[in-house]
């Protein structure tokens, strides 16, 4: 590891294969996996139609630049505008790349609209990503910290606050854009009701600013809709995704209608990688998976399992306060920190992460049954018994 720059707290464990909810260790050890590589393998591991896509693509062409026609490209932007109501679409390599074309895409409506310092509404523990103008949308100090000097443009208000949000409008004529995730999935779980969503999408048509919804982590079936915002009867302007896109394999997109879809134009943005045939053969395996087998309505089931047995498992237990979430997207919110679960779970075989200190943070494959799920309660009801010890 000496070779690697010390960027990531990393667990003494090394995997070598997985299948389905199962991972395998060097030793032979075998793990479920209530995390999938925070939210990436919806299909879960080795998915049969993933893996196929990618060596029949890879023995054909992996990449040519968008200098060109991408076929693999144009037949998942028609995919994803069709699911989601959008118009046009940007493929990039990453979430934070994704956002930052989301920023651009609204600091150039506001330069359009004749507005040379455009501003955009973000959210009190928002995470956007990690690039400087991600960094600076994202409300989080520690993940800022030694950074500065960070972007001017952005304006900060309380998450689930639309009031607030109608307050600086007010006040500030540079307003372009409000930026929200629907669940806060760095931000303790924090989820987002319908009143709310409609209301910002109300302030956003009310005075001709765009709103971008990051779907980078919520996207792609996780919360029981292909995406998110389809649970509240809205459409963004600009929506973002990509983790759950390609199953492992690295995309991003950057989606848009009307007025937004027609900000960027030859020259104003750009990527080498992004979108070429190798990635988006296996981000339209993924799609067409999640609606062939019905993903999504699979994950609002099973997050509907877990939280009912969750709920009745814990409901007496000192240290339990809510659950959180969308589907398979779920918070645990515990009365104290619980940070040494992650390594205690891997530890019995269950990989989980914890957010905010004392949230435990299930994102189990899309694919999970109710056996699966079982075992998923089972392993960390008894992680939370040994806290109260």
């Amino acid at each position: 590891m000496h070779a690697i720059m010390n960027t990531y707290g990393r667990l003494p464990v090394t995997f070598t294969h997985g299948k389905g909810c199962w991972l395998y260790d060097t030793e032979g050890r075998k793990y479920l996996d209530a995390l999938t590589g925070i939210a990436v393998c919806g299909l879960g591991h080795a998915h049969p139609a993933v893996t196929a896509a990618i060596q029949e693509q890879a023995g054909q062409l992996v990449h040519t630049s968008n200098l060109y026609g991408i076929g693999r490209q144009q037949e998942l932007a028609e995919n994803l505008t069709r699911i989601s109501g959008m118009d046009n679409v940007f493929f990039s390599n990453s979430g934070a790349e994704a956002n930052e074309a989301a920023i651009k895409i609204a600091r150039k409506y506001g330069h359009q609209k004749g507005i040379s310092e455009p501003v955009i509404v973000v959210m009190t523990k928002a995470f956007h990503g990690r690039t400087m103008a991600t960094l600076t949308a994202t409300g989080n100090a520690k993940a800022q910290e030694g950074f500065g000097p960070l972007l001017n443009g952005f304006v900060r208000v309380p998450y689930m606050d639309d009031d607030a949000i109608r307050a600086v409008v007010r006040a500030n004529p540079n307003i372009v854009a409000v930026m929200l995730e629907p669940v806060q999935g760095e931000g303790g779980l924090a989820t987002a009701g319908e009143d709310y969503i409609k209301a910002v999408r109300d302030i956003c048509d009310q005075n001709d600013l765009l709103m971008l919804v990051d779907e980078i982590q919520t996207g792609n079936g996780r919360t029981g809709s292909y995406f998110c915002y389809q649970q509240f009867g809205i459409t963004p302007d600009v929506v973002t995704t990509a983790k759950g896109l390609g199953n492992g394999v690295p995309i991003g997109a950057c989606l848009a209608r009307g007025k937004a879809a027609e900000v960027l134009q030859p020259g104003s943005h750009g990527s080498t990688y992004g979108g070429n045939p190798l990635a988006c053969a296996a981000a339209n395996a993924v799609v067409t998976t999640i609606e062939n087998e019905k993903l999504a309505e699979n994950a609002a089931h099973m997050g509907n399992y877990l939280a009912s047995a969750f709920n009745v498992r814990l409901q007496d237990n000192p240290l339990f306060s809510e659950i959180r979430g969308r589907g398979l997207m779920m918070g645990i919110v515990l009365k104290k920190d619980c940070t040494e679960l992650m390594a205690k779970g891997t530890e019995k075989g269950l990989l989980l992460n914890v957010t905010s200190g004392n949230v435990i943070r299930l994102l189990p494959p899309l694919t999970l049954t109710e056996e699966e799920a079982d075992l998923i309660v089972e392993g960390v009801m008894e992680l939370i018994h040994e806290l109260n010890e």
